[in-house]
């Protein structure tokens, strides 16, 4: 029995029986070892050859049995993948990372983040299933567990800086990121430029000292003003209430990211303060929702396309090359400036 395939009919009872690996060589004249090569990707075929296979596979609806694929190599083949479901950012993360998983041969597992469900039960979920390797979206648990994760299966920090222990990481700059957004604001006169915080963790940290460290750079030590918030929504909501109550508005908001951005943004404009005209706003991130005509945002990319390549990349070096000396890799962020951005008044 081929590797890729299962000898039995994958149903009973009258059901059609699933199409087999020789079926498939059937259809194209092909020996079962010829069809197996194509199939599992794998050099020699002919582009020819290929191609015929995978339409004949195509039209019989022939789907290769991922168990007794699995059991024969011992391999699962498995990219597991932690994710925030209330991050749209961690969506399209996961959307480059399933690209950059295939053209390697590897598919994808995704274990959750929820309010009632957190990252060790996410981790415990990912290994059951066998993954070979996990990437971690934005993981907040302590570096020493971690470190413990990564003993039993190569681990892939994606946005966080991990300088405690020794573990292979992919993120943006942070701190240069939203200078970037202050060194924008301050080049169009803004000198109140506030800042609405993330919560914990070393991201939130980051961000916040990347505020800081930009505000002392322009002089501009006491006009620093940081409100407390989180990723959501709800926070920015809350943060724009605060400013409006305060009676000392800015005349620029920083967000921690996108979401409370989109929640200052609300809060302003429903109390009738025109966006960019009285108050700017830039948040960060770059996710979907920024590019909407509805928002139009201006933000900082972090690059999802590039970070999730980045750390497939990474894992291919852990599995198929076998390096074992951590690595990070910090890539560049960009200002992109949209439409809630203008010059003081």
């Amino acid at each position: 029995m081929d590797d890729l395939d299962s000898a039995h009919p994958a149903g009973g009872n009258g059901a059609t029986p699933r199409p087999r690996l020789e079926d498939v060589a059937a259809r194209v004249g092909l020996s079962t070892a010829s069809v197996s090569l194509v199939l599992r990707n794998v050099a020699g075929p002919s582009e020819r050859t290929r191609r015929r296979v995978l339409k004949a596979a195509a039209e019989l609806g022939y789907r290769p049995d991922r168990n007794a694929s699995a059991l024969a190599s011992r391999r699962s083949r498995l990219l597991g993948v932690m994710v925030d479901i209330h991050s749209p950012f961690h969506a399209e993360l996961v959307e480059h990372l399933h690209t950059a998983a295939e053209e390697v041969g590897y598919d994808l597992v995704l274990s959750t983040l929820t309010r009632t469900r957190d990252e060790n039960t996410a981790f415990e979920t990912l290994l059951a299933f066998r993954c070979e390797a996990l990437i971690l979206l934005g993981a907040v648990s302590p570096a020493h567990v971690l470190a413990e994760l990564d003993r039993k299966a190569p681990a892939i920090s994606v946005g966080r800086r991990i300088a405690e222990v020794d573990l292979d990481v992919v993120r943006t700059a942070d701190d240069d990121g939203v200078g970037q957004i202050v060194d924008h604001l301050v080049a169009l006169g803004h000198r109140s430029i506030a800042y609405v915080d993330g919560g914990k963790g070393a991201i939130v940290t980051d961000r916040r000292r990347g505020y800081r460290d930009a505000m002392r750079r322009h002089g501009l030590d006491k006009r620093i003003r940081v409100l407390r918030g989180d990723i959501t929504e709800a926070a920015g909501e809350r943060a724009g209430r605060d400013l409006l109550d305060s009676g000392d508005l800015p005349s620029a908001v920083v967000a921690y990211n996108d979401q409370c951005a989109i929640g200052l943004l609300t809060a302003l404009r429903r109390a009738g303060v025109e966006v960019p005209g009285t108050v700017s706003v830039v948040g960060y991130d770059d996710d979907a929702l920024s590019r909407l005509a509805c928002f139009d945002l201006t933000t900082v990319s972090q690059n999802a396309e590039e970070q999730a390549r980045q750390a497939v990349a990474a894992v291919m070096e852990r599995l198929e090359r076998g390096r074992t000396t951590p690595r990070e890799i910090v890539l560049a962020p960009s200002l992109v400036v949209r439409g809630t951005t203008a010059r003081t008044r």
